[in-house]
């Protein structure tokens, strides 16, 4: 049975900084801004099917390929954080989607994370078509996302711009 979701972004649950994620600088470690994007990566997955049972019964999973995370607003510790997702592009094998970390009662915005991912055959350790049942629920996911505009964020780049002289 295909899944279905909405016209907006998909919405982790409410999470918490933990003190031992805070770093000697007094904010959250970036290390853990990354776990926090792949609790509600998994979420997500596993609404589509890729939970821990996938690798399991169908020797097959997904590996991050590339991700880039924006730091714009320090977390401190105890705060309750969301995490939104949605999915830009997908096709045979991989998935690009988006997301933002966000104060769960402020709403302003912390981070965010954009990365592709890529369905994998375990047994040989190689890219692999998405089984049919599982595309069918990205293909949801796709055309419930279809209608959102491209995240402003999404797309960005590494570059240290030189002043001309």
């Amino acid at each position: 049975m295909t899944v279905q979701f909405e016209a907006k972004p998909v919405e982790s649950e409410v999470m918490s900084v933990r003190d031992e994620w805070i770093d000697y600088n007094g904010h959250l470690n970036m290390a853990y801004y990354n776990v926090l994007f792949d609790t509600a990566v998994d979420q997500v997955f596993e609404r589509l099917g890729l939970g821990p049972d996938y690798v399991k019964n169908r020797n097959a999973s997904y590996f991050t390929a590339e991700v880039h995370v924006c730091y714009l607003r320090e977390l401190g510790a105890g705060m309750p954080v969301t995490v939104t997702l949605q999915l830009v592009d997908w096709d045979e094998k991989r998935v690009h989607f988006y997301q933002e970390l966000r104060h769960a009662e402020e709403g302003w915005l912390s981070a965010t994370s954009e990365q592709v991912s890529l369905h994998v055959d375990m047994e040989v350790k190689k890219v692999a078509p998405w089984p049919e049942d599982i595309s069918a629920n990205i293909r949801a996911l796709s055309e419930a996302h279809r209608s959102l505009p491209r995240p402003e964020r999404a797309g960005r780049h590494i570059e240290i711009r030189k002043k001309p002289a």
